[in-house]
């Protein structure tokens, strides 16, 4: 499905809370590159299908995914250790950011309009990578998945972000690259918006949006659309 910009602005909002990966973070295909190098190592053929179904989940869903295709002989522990190392030289030379970050930062910065992240990444991950995205400080709260009983899927992660930001969930925007996500931010009652990232979005997914985007431009454009 293309991406679809709102005709009219976006609904009264009062904060964003941002997914990290694939959202806020250029992230997702160096990873992917990782995790097809690491399975091939240890003797496992990667698929997209496979893939897919891990972006944006939380390490014990991605281990029952692994598992699931693979079988019980799967190794996960070793397969997490060697992808969270590569990731970790990766991220020491650059941790890009997605287009459209900056500027929609510094525009919620301007107005005083709180903003926050919402993540699956365990606090380590999170807080590094977006400390060393140069981002860190734009955020009022970061929650990750040592902060969550539940993770995404589940409503929790939003539900805490808007709790510690003092801000009813519906007035709140959630900015996902992910079906887990979308699901978990629009479960929480926040005004929903994809920017696909490497998953496209189904009709199932869409419907659960306000609208899919192409990049954080084009929210910075609906959200103050009349300034």
């Amino acid at each position: 499905m293309s991406p679809t910009v709102p005709t009219a602005p976006l609904r009264p909002f009062s904060a964003i809370v941002f997914d990290m990966d694939g959202t806020l973070l250029d992230t997702e295909m160096v990873f992917k590159q990782i995790v097809w190098d690491v399975s091939g190592e240890l003797g496992f053929e990667m698929t997209e299908t496979v893939h897919h179904a891990m972006v944006g989940s939380s390490h014990e869903t991605t281990n029952r995914l692994l598992v699931e295709a693979y079988g019980v002989s799967f190794p996960y522990t070793i397969f997490d250790e060697k992808c969270r190392v590569l990731m970790k030289a990766k991220m020491s030379e650059v941790v890009p950011v997605k287009t459209g970050v900056h500027e929609l930062l510094a525009e919620l910065k301007a107005r005083r309009i709180p903003a926050a992240v919402a993540t699956s990444s365990r606090a380590p991950h999170a807080l590094g990578h977006l400390g060393g995205a140069g981002i860190l400080s734009m955020f009022e709260t970061v929650v990750t998945r040592d902060d969550v009983v539940n993770p995404k899927p589940h409503p929790e992660p939003y539900l805490m972000a808007a709790k510690r930001l003092g801000i009813d969930p519906g007035l709140c925007i959630a900015v996902e690259d992910s079906h887990t996500g979308v699901r978990a931010a629009h479960a929480a009652g926040l005004q929903t918006i994809m920017v696909p990232d490497i998953v496209a979005p189904s009709d199932e997914i869409s419907a659960l949006c306000v609208a899919v985007m192409h990049s954080l431009h084009d929210l910075r454009t609906a959200a103050f659309a009349q300034g």
